[in-house]
């Protein structure tokens, strides 16, 4: 049984989540807001994906940003990619790329989905 979650691990796949960063940046001082908030998307698709390697997107990273350092969303929708590392010579095989998810009017009632991505 622990073969076959480790087997599930090792596989490429795609899943959107919604972050609340609202919960998770509460007590932080304004001017660490928004670096923290880029911290804690980094620290959900780590444990979520189980990879240690997380890159963040740039529409992503301005996302968060966009309302300046102390105003950061109170959700966002991301895509989180488990991706084949291409580099030869890294330690990890695999790697995760976060997303945002544009267009999302509301938040309610969204569930975990996970997305068929053709390679």
């Amino acid at each position: 049984m622990s073969d076959k979650k480790r087997s599930a691990m090792t596989q490429v796949v795609t899943r959107e989540y919604t972050i609340n960063l609202h919960k998770r940046i509460h007590g932080i001082g304004f001017k660490r807001r928004a670096p923290r908030a880029i911290k804690e998307i980094k620290k959900f698709a780590q444990k979520t994906m189980g990879t240690p390697d997380v890159r963040i997107d740039t529409r992503l990273n301005k996302h968060v940003w966009h309302k300046g350092v102390k105003n950061v969303p109170f959700r966002v929708r991301v895509r989180l990619a488990r991706k084949r590392n291409e580099d030869e010579d890294s330690v990890n095989k695999l790697y995760t790329l976060v997303t945002v998810v544009e267009g999302v009017d509301s938040f309610k009632g969204l569930q975990t989905q996970n997305i068929d991505v053709d390679e």
